[in-house]
């Protein structure tokens, strides 16, 4: 590490940390330049406590989507503040994630220690942007969609940019053309209406059996007796599992329709098959 860089890491460990240049020298020296080893470093040596920044919720930003090939990934990067998510360093740093993260297929691990263009791994550009903007910034989440079983199609929500939004969906169909612009709309309809699970069979038990109290405590605390709570809540738990299950939702775009139904007429309408899908929204669950 030359001196110039030894300096420039020290400035930044200071400004993440608040903790002398002495002590952060001691940091870089001992981790080898790696900023995240030296703040953790630092935290077990009982000099710093976590940064401020670090601590602080992080819950704009921006999603981002990648397609070559037939091939899609798909990342979410966030910030404190959407005017952070509007910086030109900040989008300039998730188009090149969105690229690396395209060639580590979804893989966090290794998109965080791949070198980015200018040499440096991308966790350590990370800790320097932070420095730089004064927010927080984390890179969420990544997924990685394949060209097999069937076609990939995706729909950006609020774009800002091409491939760039807060809402991103992606889907597989199995059964449909490239060009055919059912695979886009169906994108469109997870967009809108965010299922949970492909069919009714595929919700999580727990998920089903969260509901299901939560819905029966609502109905005895309406004052409903025990044995017609019961009753109530098995519609309302299987109108719950209708609404979040993708073939089962009715069709944005007709909702005297179901999902299902529209499949059965499309073009190829015996084999076409819904095989994947996924669906970001920024700052979502954060």
């Amino acid at each position: 590490m030359s001196d110039k860089q030894l300096l420039d890491n020290i400035k930044k460990l200071r400004e993440l940390t608040g903790v002398g240049f002495k002590d952060c020298k001691i940091a870089i020296d001992e981790c080898n330049g790696d900023l995240e080893k030296s703040i953790e470093f630092l935290r077990k040596k009982g000099i710093a406590k976590a940064s401020k920044k670090m601590n602080r919720t992080a819950s704009e930003g921006l999603a981002l989507v990648n397609e070559a090939d037939g091939e899609i990934s798909i990342i979410e990067v966030n910030s404190e503040t959407d005017f952070v998510a509007k910086n030109k360093d900040f989008i300039s740093f998730c188009k090149e994630l969105s690229e690396i993260n395209f060639n580590t297929k979804g893989n966090l691990q290794k998109l965080n220690n791949t070198n980015m263009k200018n040499g440096l791994l991308v966790k350590d550009n990370l800790v320097s942007l932070i420095a730089k903007i004064g927010e927080k910034i984390t890179i969420r989440r990544c997924d990685y969609f394949n060209n097999e079983k069937g076609e990939n199609f995706f729909y950006v929500h609020s774009a800002i940019d091409k491939n760039i939004g807060k809402i991103i969906s992606i889907v597989k169909v199995e059964g449909l053309a490239k060009n055919d612009d059912l695979g886009l709309k169906i994108a469109m309809h997870i967009a809108a209406s965010n299922p949970i699970a492909i069919e009714a069979k595929d919700i999580k038990k727990e998920i089903v059996d969260k509901e299901l109290e939560i819905i029966k405590a609502e109905i005895v605390n309406s004052g409903k007796p025990k044995e017609i709570a019961e009753k109530i809540s098995k519609g309302k738990i299987q109108k719950f599992i209708n609404e979040n299950s993708l073939l089962n939702q009715e069709w944005i775009m007709d909702p005297k329709k179901k999902v299902s139904e529209i499949l059965k007429e499309g073009k190829n309408s015996k084999q076409i098959k819904i095989k994947n899908f996924i669906r970001y929204k920024v700052g979502e669950g954060v």
